[in-house]
């Protein structure tokens, strides 16, 4: 099951939830009980390793 990261905009309080791709996204802050909760997107980290790839393979040494 996917976890995914929320913050919310009115007090900023940020925590995870593992949810099925089915459920709905949360909304509503646990905190402060305010519907300003969003999802927060980041960047999915990448290791390039072992050979074919420019960087073992072709870069200058």
């Amino acid at each position: 099951m996917p976890t995914y990261h929320y913050r919310c905009k009115n007090c900023g309080y940020d925590f995870t939830e593992q949810q099925s791709f089915t459920d709905d996204p949360i909304t509503v802050c646990p905190e402060c009980h305010e519907e300003q909760v969003r999802k927060v997107y980041s960047a999915v980290p990448i290791e390039f390793k072992g050979s074919g790839f420019y960087r073992t393979d072709g870069a200058k040494k």
